[in-house]
């Protein structure tokens, strides 16, 4: 048998190594919440989305044993704002990071001492809180630090732009440095960090207390640039299967950068094979909740934090990554913004539906705080869509949502119903025209109806404009990386 094929069947069978008998009842105590970040996922890079060449099992058993959410949308097209948005309840016009704004030795611009974060929220609730992944909201004892934003444990690359290494030459667990001398400072690839990763994730489900709930934050680095996967069966099954064009970056060994992309000779393939191990990764979760004996209890959510990349030999287009949309990361057109995304959580969330309500990762921290039974801040922009979740209340909607975007001139985006505006040059043209779409009829966002609408693309662009509080530590216009 095929060695994939075998993978496959673990994979998929992992759900049936508890016992029937040992399941819990559903229960009304609340619920942990796991929330798995992919980065640079594309909405159509998973299988419920209509992916035709890359396996993703796992992921699509959460879509259907769960809520599979069609208009669902990251904090912005990039990392750490979308990031922010995510941990703040703040759309990208309000939320203190707006922008990949590295600071030195190591990490990204902090998220400020007196902002409020969910992972705040829930620890004061009486959670236990931890993020396994990458973070990219301040360095290591610095405000942003997330041991100082409310959780209790990270272990993860501190630094988005070292992340950008999948054998990198250090982690961090906490304040702890930790070398991974196999790497021998990027000159080896032997130490594969998202499986290192992904290891402290599985031994803190395993490690948790039954009796007090967790906040578990996953922020995976797959399958974002630099495409590199162990050479295991995974990428053996997909290699062959792609005409291949090699990609030349910067490779591993005496002197190499660390932020930069190795090379691959198979880039197609090894995409591929990225995706196929985060879904491998979300699998692991879900049998060892089972085997915990908490999937019952627990809210599992699956997103990623912004469009596919072309960064590193990918190729968005190969695989209609975008799912048809228009654009890709850096856009604020529907394929750098929407994304795939799912709820598992079984007892409560009936499975295989399809929800149509429109949300934003601001939406998050007040979805989790009434979980919890927490109160959010009154200065948050989201609306908890725990009712959508759970069938009961009514679920509010949104008047609008709103988007910026600090690089390449600066972008904005409105969306209010089934009506999408953009705007590019936002930083030279703070006023300036705005293009209009019908998502109904044109998802694609191929025909500008501006001209045809303009009392709608001049209501749209007022909103832009009372959407963006200006900030001087990220104004518009601003590169990052």
């Amino acid at each position: 048998m095929p060695r994939i094929l075998i993978y496959l069947l673990l994979i998929t069978g992992l759900h049936g190594i508890a016992k029937a008998q040992n399941r819990p009842k559903p229960s009304a105590q609340r619920p942990n919440i796991i929330f798995i970040l992919a980065d640079d996922l594309g909405y159509g890079d998973v299988g419920f989305n209509g992916q035709k060449l890359i396996k993703t099992p796992n992921i699509d058993r959460l879509a259907a044993e769960g809520m599979r959410f069609t208009q669902f949308y990251a904090g912005t097209s990039v990392c750490a704002p979308s990031r922010s948005s995510l941990m703040t309840g703040q759309h990208t016009g309000h939320t203190y990071i707006r922008g990949n704004k590295g600071v030195k030795p190591e990490g990204q611009q902090p998220i400020a001492d007196s902002v409020v974060t969910v992972a705040e929220i829930l620890q004061k609730a009486g959670y236990t809180t931890a993020a396994f992944g990458k973070w990219g909201l301040g360095p290591v004892g610095s405000e942003g630090d997330p041991n100082k934003q409310g959780f209790d444990r990270f272990y993860g690359y501190n630094c988005q732009s070292l992340a950008h290494r999948y054998y990198p030459n250090h982690l961090w667990n906490n304040s702890e440095k930790i070398v991974l001398k196999e790497n021998e400072n990027l000159t080896q690839t032997k130490q594969y960090a998202p499986d290192l990763i992904q290891q402290q994730t599985l031994d803190f489900i395993k490690g948790s207390d039954s009796n007090k709930p967790f906040f578990l934050f996953v922020p995976s680095i797959l399958p974002h640039a630099e495409l590199l996967v162990p050479n295991d069966s995974i990428f053996e099954y997909y290699k062959g299967k792609f005409a291949e064009k090699p990609h030349k970056g910067e490779d591993y060994g005496p002197g190499a950068r660390e932020g930069g992309y190795a090379s691959q000779a198979y880039p197609h393939a090894a995409f591929a094979a990225m995706v196929t191990r985060l879904d491998l990764y979300v699998g692991q979760i879900l049998a060892t909740l089972k085997e915990k004996g908490l999937d019952q209890n627990t809210l599992v959510i699956f997103s990623s934090d912004n469009g596919p990349h072309h960064e590193g030999g990918a190729d968005p287009t190969f695989f209609n990554s975008g799912g048809g949309f228009r654009g890709f990361k850096r856009d604020l057109y529907e394929g750098g913004i929407r994304e795939p995304m799912i709820a598992r959580w079984p007892g409560t969330i009936k499975p295989g539906t399809k929800n149509d309500h429109v949300g934003a990762f601001w939406d998050l921290l007040p979805t989790f705080a009434e979980l919890a039974g927490a109160t959010p801040p009154a200065s948050i922009d989201g609306i908890s869509f725990a009712p959508a979740l759970t069938g009961k209340g009514t679920q509010k909607k949104h008047q609008y949502l709103y988007w910026e975007f600090h690089e390449q001139g600066g972008k904005q985006a409105v969306r209010q119903g089934n009506w999408k505006a953009v705007r590019l040059n936002a930083a030279t043209q703070p006023n300036g025209p705005v293009e209009l779409y019908d998502l109904s009829k044109d998802p694609a966002e191929k025909t500008n109806l501006a001209a045809q609408q303009p009392a709608k693309a001049a209501e749209l662009g007022r909103l832009m404009n009372q959407s963006h509080v200006a900030s001087a530590l990220f104004p518009f216009g601003s590169e990052g990386r």
